[in-house]
């Protein structure tokens, strides 16, 4: 089959893998100059989530105040925004939590296969490293974080809770003083290079042959009409739209994988979903002192701020900002932004202090949608021939690889090797139109 994947972040790349391993030809379209340039580029490093870090359940959003959550809500925070928050908080109740956390981890093991496979046949190296440390402050955030540990044992994954002096002993850069209340480790959890990782399964691609990737180009609308499907080219960049036929392509299927372009794409098909924008920020830090620097990743359980190691520097992640959809395409101010930046540089300094060079920090943001039950959108909708692979939120970018092999099962018409109580909680019109 001939399928268009719109959209060239991990989503889209991945999907084109599984495609083009199932034998179909594919063709990638990105807005951008090459893959891996929008959300993608400033993901914090966790692979694949824990029951610790999904954006669903006791300890996501769980203060009323947006700073000790690490979930900022921007000025102007309207009706829309509140429905969402209000409909992600309800899977706070540790059984609803356990029920939904239930539904996802099919996917986060298909996910995992995924991924090794791909590692085993290419041995790609994306700066892959064992070990994640979370860590809690308060006996409150403690308390919090006992449904996801309960989650852990039930479903036996490995880990080691820890006192603050076995945290200590283990990673010798966090310290002690001040007092904190614990941490779990998960020594055979990675984080890794999600941007490397997507440029080199594209260069895999670009090897092989039979994916096409249409670079600094923009689907404007997608047409599915009888046995075939189609999208339409936005005009090149500095080209006259009245001097040209609109550029059309044809195919068997399409996959839409845009991040936040996937929104206004569905929605001039006749399907809004409420997926909602958080904006997530990033620091690169260069190592101050070489002996206060990390050698697992260290995450603050409760803020969601990842401080993963890449070569010389420290990739800091988080500070989310969460705002009306209708705004997501317009900067933030500099008051909310250097609030969300405040947290990754006091995270830093709280976990691992001394260790990064903050003054000297690149800073990044970018929008990922979150779904208002925490779950991705991954399957057919709408038309036999339009697929989707969105909303897989911040909390871990190997979804993607998982998710992109079920897209591919159903459009070769494969019967997926997930339950169907997850395919039915990943489809896409779940939410009704």
């Amino acid at each position: 089959m001939d399928v268009i994947v719109i959209g060239g972040g991990i989503a889209g790349v991945a999907t084109a893998y599984q495609l083009r391993a199932a034998g179909h030809r594919v063709c990638v379209v990105e807005r951008f100059a090459t893959v891996a340039q929008g959300a993608t580029y400033g993901h914090g490093g966790t692979v694949l989530p824990t029951p610790l870090d999904v954006w669903f359940g006791p300890t996501f959003m769980h203060s009323r105040q947006g700073a000790k959550s690490g979930v900022i809500r921007k000025t102007g925070f309207n009706g829309a925004a509140r429905l969402f928050e209000k409909q992600l908080s309800s899977w706070q109740e540790p059984q609803a939590f356990s029920r939904q956390y239930g539904l996802l981890r099919p996917l986060i093991e298909a996910s995992r296969d995924a991924m090794a496979d791909v590692e085993a046949r290419f041995g790609l190296e994306f700066e892959q490293s064992n070990g994640v440390l979370y860590l809690t402050r308060s006996a409150q955030e403690w308390q919090q974080t006992q449904p996801a540990l309960e989650l852990l044992r039930q479903y036996e994954v490995p880990h080691h809770v820890l006192t603050p002096a076995e945290c200590a002993a283990f990673e010798h850069s966090v310290p002690t003083d001040p007092e904190f209340a614990g941490g779990v480790l998960f020594d055979q959890e990675r984080t890794a290079n999600c941007p490397l990782f997507t440029k080199l399964i594209k260069q895999t691609l670009d090897t092989q042959g039979g994916v096409q990737f249409m670079l600094n180009r923009e689907v404007e609308a997608i047409r599915l009409d009888g046995q075939r499907a189609a999208v339409e080219l936005a005009p090149r960049l500095g080209e006259l739209t009245s001097s040209r036929e609109v550029d059309v392509i044809n195919a068997d299927a399409i996959v839409v994988a845009a991040g936040t372009g996937t929104l206004p794409l569905l929605e001039r098909l006749g399907l809004r979903v409420p997926l909602h924008p958080l904006r997530l920020h990033t620091l690169s830090a260069p190592i101050a002192h070489e002996e206060c620097a990390p050698h697992v990743a260290i995450v603050d359980a409760v803020k969601r701020i990842t401080i993963t190691r890449m070569n010389h520097r420290l990739r800091i992640a988080g500070g989310a900002v969460l705002q009306g959809a209708g705004q997501a395409d317009k900067p933030l101010s500099e008051a909310v932004t250097k609030d969300a930046l405040a947290l990754l540089g006091q995270a830093t300094h709280d976990w691992i202090p001394g260790a990064a060079k903050i003054s000297a920090a690149l800073s990044w943001d970018g929008l990922k949608l979150l779904s208002p039950d925490g779950l991705p959108l991954v399957g057919n909708a709408l038309h036999p021939r339009l697929f989707v692979n969105a909303g897989h939120g911040p909390a871990g970018w190997g979804l993607a690889c998982g998710a992109a092999r079920l897209v591919a099962d159903l459009i070769g018409g494969v019967t997926p090797e997930l339950p169907a109580d997850t395919l039915a909680a990943l489809r896409p019109e779940r939410f009704g139109r």
